[in-house]
């Protein structure tokens, strides 16, 4: 049966040589995997940059309760990025943002909630140009209270850090304390050394609550290109 979805990429790999199997958490259905045939030659109906991680997308698919891998009928951009793709440190936190969602994202049925505030996200980090470094730690801490741990307030953040012996001192918990209270576009005057600080223990955090969680290699690099 043909449904209209809109979707989200989380990641594809080739398959033989001209098709994809692609991952994309949709509104309708939470996450699913599609495979679309020849998208990497010159001759495919659709364009391989339609299946590039985070593109927003509005679907028409086949979709079948018994299946694990489906078909798509039809597919367009929802909504084209206009900076994340040039802008070094936006494409940074997309890339990591990408390999949180890819780490996380498992149900396989629909949270319109959870859709909703994915894509108002990618599409503010796109749209807007000031107080954005710290856009990575406010996504985090939101996007924890749709996969159903969100904390009360940074008390139970510690605690839980503290109970896997994790310390956390009073400047980390303060910074905390306000990415929960606060939200994107919220001005924060921190250091880059508190900045990543906290960062690596709201993924602590995360690997607590989330199974399989583990690393985020993306880490790396934006560590590097935000100042």
């Amino acid at each position: 049966m043909l449904h209209k979805t809109k979707g989200i990429v989380i990641s594809f790999v080739k398959y033989k040589e001209t098709s994809i199997i692609v991952k994309i958490y949709t509104e309708a259905f939470g996450i699913q995997t599609y495979i679309e045939n020849g998208v990497r030659s010159a001759k495919g109906k659709n364009k391989i940059a339609l299946f590039q991680p985070l593109t927003l997308l509005d679907l028409v698919v086949y979709h079948d309760t018994k299946k694990e891998i489906h078909r798509i009928s039809e597919i367009k951009c929802l909504y084209p990025f206009h900076t994340i793709t040039v802008d070094i440190k936006k494409s940074s936190m997309a890339i990591f943002i990408n390999e949180v969602l890819n780490n996380s994202l498992k149900e396989h049925s629909e949270n319109t909630p959870l859709f909703n505030f994915l894509e108002d996200s990618l599409k503010y980090l796109d749209q807007h140009e000031e107080q954005i470094e710290n856009f990575h730690l406010y996504f985090l801490i939101n996007y924890c209270f749709y996969l159903g741990f969100g904390p009360e307030s940074e008390d139970d953040v510690v605690n839980q850090l503290n109970e896997h012996a994790i310390p956390v001192n009073f400047e980390e918990k303060k910074l905390i304390k306000e990415l929960i209270q606060q939200d994107f576009g919220s001005s924060l005057q921190i250091s880059k050394a508190l900045r990543i600080k906290v960062l690596d223990l709201i993924r602590l955090y995360y690997k607590i609550h989330v199974e399989g969680f583990g690393n985020l290699r993306s880490m790396a690099v934006l560590k590097e290109v935000l100042e």
